[in-house]
């Protein structure tokens, strides 16, 4: 199975997200290659001293809607690691449905560079961000998909 067939079976309910998902609150809504949409209810329990949504919420799902587009180019013995994420919050968020919508904007034979733009329920934007992935092949990705399995 590649990887956006196993997207599509997350949508679908048909295999779990990953345990970040769970902890978060998070599902993929949408899925097409170099494309994920993700969203997830901001409430009190994810809540920064300040009284708004923490920060690294918005930095997890927006790296997460990036990863997926990244990972639904991929063949299946690739894998791939984030170097690079860069975040630009836009605007405080208290309580709301946020749309993280990844995309891919290059993908070379090694690197990929992504974005994310992440909305709240009246569409707003309310973050943006960047990503630069490398693609794992041979050895490294081997070594990743047996400690994957484990």
């Amino acid at each position: 199975m590649n990887q956006l067939e196993g997207l599509k079976k997350m949508i679908t309910g048909e295999i779990p997200g990953p345990p970040v998902a769970q902890v978060l609150g998070f599902n993929v809504i949408e899925a097409e290659e170099g494309r994920v949409v993700i969203e997830m209810e901001a409430s009190d329990r994810l809540h920064n001293p300040m009284g708004t949504l923490h920060g690294g919420i918005l930095c997890d799902i927006s790296d997460a809607a990036m990863g997926y587009a990244f990972a639904s180019t991929l063949a299946e013995d690739e894998l791939f690691t984030t170097m690079e994420i860069k975040l630009n919050f836009l605007k405080p968020i208290f309580h709301s449905k946020l749309r993280a919508e990844g995309k891919l904007i290059r993908k070379g034979s090694t690197t990929g560079l992504l974005e994310c733009h992440v909305y709240d329920e009246k569409e707003s934007l309310v973050a943006h961000s960047t990503s630069t992935c490398m693609i794992l092949k041979g050895n490294s990705s081997q070594k990743r998909m047996e400690k994957i399995k484990e």
